[in-house]
């Protein structure tokens, strides 16, 4: 990979000091003999510092140079013991070896730092994508419930002013709770509840004239699944409501399965943002998800958890993973 220019400027720099090093070394060898091998020891944490482990051959070598030539230069009347009691041949291993446990440990440490810089960044981009998700789940839910009821009360307003009033403040109610909602979720405490979401569904069925068989309690699903279950009913029967044009929709639970039909024209089968991330939640949560249109008409939203596995029989009428039947409404 090509350097940069600033990279290319800095390693001119410290090649431009090293050969200095180099050059006052070999300068004053004639005049201070054995003692001049001291300069090779700053040579040799130069040399660790940019190369790291690639330097053992050069620190190798000025260790054997710092022993060995003092001795093969006879006028310095060095011998090999003499050689050996000196401290720079030592000093040498020495010094790289701790110039490069230093490095290591600075490296380490802007690792750990880069890392927890990503890790930081991570999950800032996960909050964003968890807000994004559950807005998108909580005001599609909410609008198309308040569109369905305002609809209702504008149909209701010329031949029955009570019940016209009784679905405006409904609507009014509704907006309130949607607005508690929504700061719920950016807060990150909101919670949704599967009992709940069958009560608000039955009610947005029957607004729209959709025959509702909804379970009417949701005991039986196991508690680990009770959430994950509540935000997939929220966003297959706003599906419903939205896309399907259907008469009747059922809704099938067991204790780690469940399943969403709708007699419609199957027009749900376009994926948006909804389906989506109620995809990225029974994903995350190890589950199973499969929607698709069924034969001859009508749309269909399973979901299967880790500890059961929901099978359909070859008529085609639900029913759960190991004997375990789904609630009936």
């Amino acid at each position: 990979m090509p350097l940069g220019p600033a990279e290319a400027a800095s390693g001119w720099r410290f090649w431009a000091w090293y050969a200095a090093l180099v050059a006052l070394f070999l300068a004053e060898l004639p005049f201070a003999h054995a003692a001049a091998f001291v300069m090779c020891v700053f040579i040799t944490i130069a040399t660790v510092a940019r190369l790291a482990a690639r330097s053992a051959p050069i620190v190798a070598a000025l260790a054997l140079g710092a022993l060995l030539v003092p001795v093969a230069i006879g006028s310095w009347h060095v011998s090999l013991a003499a050689a050996f009691d000196t401290v720079t041949p030592v000093a040498i291993p020495i010094v790289a070896l701790s110039v490069f446990a230093a490095l290591r440990v600075v490296r380490g440490n802007q690792a750990l730092a880069e890392a927890r810089a990503e890790l930081a960044r991570l999950a800032a981009e996960n909050e964003r994508i968890r807000i994004a998700r559950d807005l998108h789940d909580l005001l599609g839910h909410s609008l198309t419930t308040i569109t369905v009821k305002a609809g209702l009360a504008r149909q209701l307003g010329a031949v029955d002013t009570a019940r016209a009033i009784e679905q405006i403040a409904e609507v009014e109610a509704l907006s309130r709770q949607s607005l508690a909602d929504v700061r719920a979720a950016v807060s990150g405490y909101r919670e949704v509840t599967l009992a709940s979401e069958l009560a608000r569904g039955r009610e947005l069925l029957r607004a729209s004239g959709i025959a509702a068989d909804l379970p009417a309690a949701a005991d039986v699903v196991d508690p680990a699944n009770q959430e994950l279950f509540g935000w997939a009913v929220r966003e297959g029967l706003t599906n419903v409501i939205r896309h399907s044009r259907a008469s009747s929709c059922a809704v099938r639970l067991s204790p780690s399965s469940m399943e969403i039909t709708d007699d419609g024209i199957g027009a749900a089968a376009q994926p948006g943002n909804g389906l989506r991330g109620l995809r990225e939640r029974v994903a995350a949560a190890g589950g199973t998800l499969d929607a698709g249109p069924l034969q001859p008409r009508g749309w269909q939203l399973r979901i299967w958890m880790p500890s059961a596995v929901a099978r359909l029989p070859a008529d085609g009428a639900p029913r759960a993973a190991e004997g375990t039947p789904f609630a009936a409404a």
